[in-house]
């Protein structure tokens, strides 16, 4: 079965700071996109599964975000939570063409 993607443009490379977490709407999603510190985008759903925390407002580390509410760690790459926590977030295609930063939705 072949799922249909559509590539979504979500910014410029500079509306994404290092190590920093940025709220973007794409269609129906709120998602948080981050450029991690070897200038990866990730981008997630924008909600902690424990309580709803805005992970845009997380502190960044390496490949993880920690939530505002709680602090749960989250894999930026899976959307796995750390133990001894557990649940995870949905995690979303990102790529850069030139200039430009864009997400691949499901169509």
């Amino acid at each position: 079965m072949t799922v249909s993607v559509v590539k979504v443009h979500i910014g410029t490379l500079s509306d994404f700071p290092l190590q920093l977490g940025k709220t973007v709407e794409a269609g129906t999603l709120e998602l948080a996109v981050f450029q991690t510190s070897n200038k990866q985008f990730k981008a997630i759903e924008n909600r902690c599964p424990h309580k709803g925390g805005v992970l845009a407002e997380g502190m960044v580390s390496g490949n993880h975000v920690f939530c505002p509410m709680h602090d749960w760690k989250i894999d930026l790459s899976s959307g796995n939570v750390q133990a001894p926590d557990h649940g995870c977030v949905k995690t979303y295609e990102t790529f850069v063409e030139g200039d430009n930063v864009f997400i691949l939705l499901p169509s």
